[in-house]
C-alpha cells in the first residue's frame, strides 16, 4: 500500500481574529501545523501535500524546510474541495491517500500508524477517524446502523436533534482509496447547510455502493482537537507542555508549581535539579545536574553547570554559567553572544 498524505491547511481561522493564518498560530512553541507534520514523519508515506489558501505564501515559507509539497485552493469551498484541488498532485503509485488536518497538533503518529494497519487488516476501501466525546458540539456525527455499521458523517448544522445526541464524533482523518476518493468527490454537491462540497459525504456514498467503510476509535479524544480559537490553543498548548513535564519527571527533575511553568521542549535537565514557580525557560537551555533555579527566572539560550543555584527573579540570556556558581536573587546577565553558539 503505498500512501500520499494530504494535509488540509487553507482556512482563515476567522474566530482567531488574528491576520496569522491559522496554521501558523503556535502550540507549545512552533506552528500547529509542524506537530501534524511530525506525526506525519513517523510514517512511511510516499509524500506529503499541504492544502494551503489563505496567506498561502505565508504558510509555504513557514514550511518552506519541510519535505512537502504544495496544492493552492484559490477559493475555500469545503473539505472536499480542499482534497479535490490536489488530485493532480498525487504521486501515480499512490492507491491510498491519508488526509489531515493541519489545526489538529494532537494527534500521534502511533495513532495513525493504529490506524492504518487496521485499514489494512480489514481491507478497507474507506477508514474514518471517530471518538467519543462527553460533549461532541461543534463536530460532525459518527452514524452507524444496529449492528455498528458505518453509515454516514452528518455535520453539526446539518443534524436532526437525534442525531446531535450522538457522542461518537469525525475526527476529520481519513484513508482512502485513491481511485474511489476521487471518483466520488466528483459527484459531490454544495446542498447542505454551509453551501459546501462536504469531504464527509463520501462516506454515505460509500454505504450507497456497499463499498467496505470502516472506522478507527481514537482512545484519546485529546488527540483530534480542532484548534478554532485562542482558547483551544491554550488548551492544545497546555496539554503539549504537560507531556513534556512528564518526560522531565521522569528524568528526576522537579518542577515545583508546575502550572506557572513554561519550559521549551528542547530543553534539557539534569537530574535532582529544581525548577522554581513562575520560572520561563525559554529555547536553547542546557542545565546540568543538582542545580537550583529559584522563582520568577528567566532563561534563554544559556548553559548551566551541574550545581549551580539561581536565586530568585534572575534573567539569564545567552551566558554560560559554570559549575557550582551561585548567583544572588535579581541577577540579570545578558551576552552579546546570544543566538545559539553558548551551547
Amino acid at each position: 500500500m503505498q500512501i500520499s498524505c494530504l494535509i488540509l491547511a487553507a482556512g482563515k481561522g476567522t474566530r482567531m481574529k488574528s491576520s496569522l493564518p491559522k496554521v501558523l498560530h503556535p502550540v507549545f512553541f512552533q506552528p500547529m501545523v509542524c506537530h501534524v507534520l511530525a506525526a506525519v514523519e513517523q510514517l512511511a508515506v510516499s509524500q506529503t501535500i499541504v492544502v494551503v489558501g489563505h496567506q498561502h505564501e505565508r504558510v509555504q515559507s513557514a514550511l518552506a524546510h519541510y519535505p512537502v509539497s504544495f496544492a493552492v485552493q484559490t477559493e475555500q469551498n469545503g473539505t472536499g474541495h480542499a482534497v479535490q484541488v490536489c488530485e493532480q498532485f498525487v504521486a501515480g503509485d499512490a492507491d491510498t491517500v491519508l488526509i489531515l488536518c493541519g489545526d489538529t497538533p494532537l494527534v500521534r503518529g502511533q495513532t495513525l500508524q493504529a490506524m492504518i494497519e487496521r485499514h489494512r487488516a480489514e481491507a478497507n476501501v474507506l477508514s474514518v477517524m471517530a471518538t467519543e466525546m462527553a460533549d461532541p458540539t461543534g463536530y460532525g456525527r459518527i452514524v452507524c446502523d444496529e449492528a455498528g455499521q458505518l453509515l454516514e458523517i452528518v455535520e453539526e448544522k446539518d443534524a436532526t436533534l437525534k442525531q446531535r445526541r450522538i457522542r461518537e464524533v469525525n475526527a476529520g482523518i481519513y484513508l482512502v482509496d485513491r481511485n474511489f476518493l476521487f471518483k466520488t468527490l466528483a459527484l459531490l454537491d454544495t446542498e447542505n447547510a454551509q453551501g459546501e462540497i462536504y469531504l464527509t459525504d463520501i462516506v454515505g456514498l460509500a454505504r450507497q455502493r456497499a463499498v467496505k467503510a470502516g472506522r478507527y476509535i481514537c482512545p484519546d479524544n485529546r488527540e483530534i482537537l480542532g484548534v478554532n480559537s485562542r482558547q483551544q490553543l491554550a488548551v492544545a498548548h497546555d496539554i503539549k507542555q504537560q507531556e513534556f513535564f512528564v518526560a522531565l519527571w521522569d528524568a528526576g527533575v522537579t518542577l515545583q508549581r508546575p502550572a506557572t511553568l513554561s519550559v521549551h521542549p528542547g530543553t534539557v535537565i539534569g537530574a535532582d535539579t529544581v525548577i522554581g514557580a513562575n520560572c520561563s525557560i525559554r529555547h536553547n537551555v542546557r542545565i546540568g545536574r543538582r542545580c537550583d533555579v529559584g522563582a520568577n527566572t528567566c532563561i534563554e539560550e544559556s548553559c548551566l553547570g551541574d550545581d549551580v543555584v539561581v536565586g530568585p527573579g534572575s534573567v539569564l540570556v545567552g551566558v554560560r554559567i559554570d559549575a557550582g556558581n551561585v548567583l544572588p536573587a535579581g541577577t540579570v546577565r545578558v551576552s552579546g553572544e546570544k543566538g545559539g553558539s553558548i551551547l
